[in-house]
């Protein structure tokens, strides 16, 4: 049998550790064949779920399991499946896992490995911290976990677990391995795992979690059957890709013709718009604000003068940074958010379709921005991931047929990724300008 990585990926950033793989922002049960006939070691099925209610996240992992089930018929592939989420615990748990199991199962275990150290995301004695400003914070006691959909109360993955499934997965139940089960081996361990257990992982290096995956890529070849809830870092441990042909230094060259950009920034958290002052005090960049709280009323008045911005811009020879006016606005339910958040992503989308056409680059800042991007503005039915441009920062380029970008470099930049100038630095590899 063939192994295959099959990533579900609640939005495009899970690709921010590899390199050459397809992300899917389409599964019919062809794209999906394409995709596990492709040579990468794994593929990405971007749902966007993180954007969506569970009710919709729910619904939409099914259609993807049962179009994989169908795809998989006929082939001599054993795939190891990633529901790839945040790194900082945000996200539809245990939704999306109980989806996968009911439609792809039965499963032995299930791992939640949220460790992620590009991000400065650790864990250790099943405590998952967040590097802030070289310190170790619990990551319960960040931003993060104040999110208003996806907040939680514990740093600690079994108190977690149990939080998240409501008691059905009580913190007691939960098999821990730590890091000094890790670089003893955990083989024997894994063979013992049944009934889907829910297990949490320790990792503070990546050779933690490169002996972690060697140990599940010998209990699949024993017909184990595995299912993780993960970020990015290991997918880099099961893929065991190479270095990535273009170094990130060196991404420039993609850069069309040498023309300047666009960079589109939906994320709102604390850091975007730390990145986002450092990115603006760069030359050769123009400031395009897009007043949301205008927004619905006056959206065609809106979306006219930001074009409006960035083709002079454009026409000036700069690149235009275009983002959301930055107050925190109140909402009475989450069903409220959530619709605002697409009618704002919805402004911009129309914005990414009407730039010139003759751009050299586009950044896209934030996750749920970046799908819509791809899928919606860019209409991508696949992308091929060419590696990253700064750590957590993938870079993919438009076909060479796209019928109005074609081979445009496109920048899936999370919003909760890099350190205050890294926009900037991403910005001006893709212009050129030297330090």
């Amino acid at each position: 049998m063939d192994s295959k990585i099959i990533v579900l990926d609640d939005d495009p950033t899970g690709s921010q550790t590899v390199h050459s793989c397809l992300l899917l922002t389409r599964w019919d049960v062809d794209t999906l064949r394409e995709a596990l006939a492709d040579a990468a070691p794994l593929f990405f099925v971007l749902t966007n779920t993180r954007g969506m209610s569970a009710e919709r996240a729910a619904a939409v992992t099914r259609e993807v399991c049962r179009n994989l089930k169908q795809a998989l018929k006929g082939t001599r592939i054993n795939p190891i499946l990633v529901s790839r989420s945040d790194s900082t615990l945000r996200g539809h748990y245990p939704v999306e896992t109980d989806v996968i199991g009911e439609e792809l199962g039965p499963f032995d275990a299930h791992f939640l490995v949220p460790a992620f150290f590009e991000g400065g995301r650790v864990t250790r004695d099943s405590v998952h911290y967040l590097k802030v400003d070289g310190r170790e914070v619990p990551v319960h006691e960040t931003e993060f976990a104040r999110d208003s959909i996806f907040g939680y109360r514990h740093s600690h993955l079994p108190d977690y677990v149990e939080e998240k499934t409501r008691g059905r997965i009580p913190a007691a139940r939960v098999e821990r391995i730590l890091l000094a089960d890790l670089r003893r081996g955990v083989l024997a361990r894994l063979l013992a795992l049944q009934d889907n257990i829910c297990a949490v992982v320790d990792a503070e290096a990546p050779e933690d979690l490169a002996s972690f995956a060697s140990d599940i890529r010998m209990a699949v070849s024993q017909g184990r059957r595995f299912l993780f809830r993960s970020a990015a870092s290991l997918l880099t441990a099961l893929a065991q890709l190479p270095p990535q042909p273009v170094a990130p230094e060196a991404m420039g060259r993609f850069t069309r013709q040498g023309r300047p950009g666009a960079v589109i920034v939906g994320s709102h958290v604390a850091k975007s718009s730390r990145q986002l002052a450092h990115l603006l005090a760069e030359p050769g960049v123009t400031d395009v604000e897009v007043d949301v709280g205008r927004l619905p009323a006056e959206r065609a008045t809106v979306l006219a003068n930001v074009l409006k911005q960035v083709e002079r811009g454009f026409a000036a020879g700069q690149t235009a940074v275009v983002y959301t006016s930055r107050q925190e606005r109140q909402f009475p339910d989450q069903a409220a958010r959530l619709a605002f958040g697409e009618e704002v992503s919805g402004l911009l989308m129309d914005v990414v379709r009407n730039l010139p056409a003759e751009i050299g680059f586009l950044i896209s800042k934030g996750g749920i921005t970046s799908n819509d991007v791809l899928s919606d503005a860019l209409c991508l039915r696949t992308a091929r991931v060419l590696g990253q441009v700064a750590p957590g920062c993938s870079v993919v380029r438009c076909p060479a047929g796209h019928p109005r970008f074609p081979d445009l470099p496109v920048v899936i930049f999370p919003g909760n990724v890099g350190e205050d100038e890294t926009l900037a630095v991403v910005y001006r590899r893709f212009a050129e300008i030297k330090d």
